[in-house]
């Protein structure tokens, strides 16, 4: 199935054998939003973000925002804003006016739910309380704060803006600000990190009672500065340590872990994410952003918009970079790669709703994974087991075709 071709009621994928099935109801509809300008770019960040110069370019780029998601309205199909997640680079480098002006655009454009979920990331070194304030004031009423570690030492090996006390404040600024729902970001396994290092900053974090906390090892990737210059990171196991100790800390102080690498009090689960792990769609605008979106003829199509500021925002340039229609022989590992992410996993019926295929699609690849000791034996659950949890790239390659 090539991008843009017509379809009928049955899409044939890789796999001929199996048609695809019209999607009669869609998913729910999550939207993007990526601001890819940060004070300074970290050694470990591979993601699409550019070192910001004194002056931000606000008017244009929302303006680009807007005229981009109008190219994506007609994957709506009447549907409501499930929730909406501004991530960077770093979005609170924006001024309230400009996002206010957006969020107010994207609602003439698409509906809201009424108890949408509107999450910004932050970090500590960009906390203004007016500003944070009138970020609530517009309707954002939940914070991602990009602390990563409390220790001094730590945050000038991760070439972080902040320090550890201004990490704390900004956590009591978020509350006084009137967000009762935000999220702590932290990673382990930091350069030369001991377990009493990785505890403490846990510590730290959970007295500063976040409604979620992110907590993940760094790891290194291509095209970063710590790929080209590695630093001493913790042995194996060490590693292993933290990860055992510090999950049974959250645990204990009400920090449940639905996913990989993020813990939650009961209700306070990111739904954004739990709608991309659960294969719902999401509309990307901005540079570099990606989106997933279903089709009630059956496509799936996956889109990216163009990387670069400077290309995003020259109008003689297409926002799209590029797109793809998943066919079916893709289709049980793009569902399970994000499913199978998730500590309980989904229902096994959100399989075929979601991609349109027969759960018989999966047979060969769940019993694999089952009697392999990766896959609960679960006929009405598509859930890891806790081994499969720690190899989920071994689960997952049950699935490739």
């Amino acid at each position: 199935m090539t991008p843009g071709s017509s379809a009928s009621s049955l899409i044939y994928g890789g796999d001929a054998a199996s048609p695809r099935s019209g999607l009669p109801v869609l998913p729910p509809l999550a939207l993007y939003i990526h601001i890819p300008w940060c004070v300074r770019k970290c050694p470990y960040c591979d993601f699409n973000s550019h070192t910001a110069s004194p002056v931000l370019p606000e008017e244009e780029y929302v303006d680009a925002l807007l005229a981009d998601l109008d190219q994506d309205l007609h994957a709506v199909y009447g549907r409501e804003l499930s929730s909406i997640f501004f991530g960077g680079g770093t979005p609170s480098l924006f001024s309230a006016q400009a996002l206010g002006r957006l969020l107010q655009g994207v609602e003439q454009r698409i509906p809201f739910a009424h108890d949408i979920e509107i999450t910004l990331e932050a970090n500590p070194g960009t906390f203004e309380q007016d500003k944070f304030v009138a970020y609530r004031k517009l309707g954002i009423n939940r914070l991602s704060i990009g602390i990563q570690s409390f220790q001094q030492e730590k945050l000038k090996a991760l070439g972080r803006i902040h320090n550890g006390d201004e990490a704390v404040r900004a956590a009591g600024m978020a509350r006084q600000a009137g967000f009762d729902n935000f999220n702590l970001d932290l990673m382990h396994g930091l350069p030369d990190q001991s377990l009493d290092d990785a505890l403490a900053d846990l510590h730290t974090a959970i007295a500063l009672k976040p409604t979620h906390l992110s907590w993940y090892q760094l790891t290194l990737e291509p095209n970063t500065v710590f790929w080209n210059q590695p630093p001493t990171l913790p042995e194996d196991d060490t590693l292993w340590d933290i990860q055992e100790a510090g999950q049974a800390l959250l645990a204990e102080h009400g920090y449940a872990q639905y996913e990989v690498s993020a813990y939650a009090q009961p209700g306070r689960a990111a739904r954004h994410n739990l709608n991309y792990w659960s294969f719902g769609d999401f509309i990307g605008i901005g540079a570099g952003a990606h989106g997933k979106l279903s089709h009630p003829d059956g496509r799936i199509v996956r889109t990216w918009k163009t990387r670069l500021p400077k290309d995003y925002l020259n109008p003689a340039k297409s926002f799209k970079a590029g797109e793809k229609a998943l066919t079916n022989d893709e289709m049980p590992f793009e569902f399970l790669m994000n499913a199978l992410r998730l500590t309980e996993g989904v229902e096994s019926r959100l399989y075929p709703e979601r991609t349109g295929l027969s759960l018989n699609s999966l047979a060969e690849g769940r019993r694999d994974a089952e009697q392999s000791g990766l896959l609960r034996v679960e006929p009405s659950r598509l859930a890891a087991t806790e081994r499969g949890q720690l190899f989920l790239n071994d689960l997952l390659q049950k699935f490739l075709t």
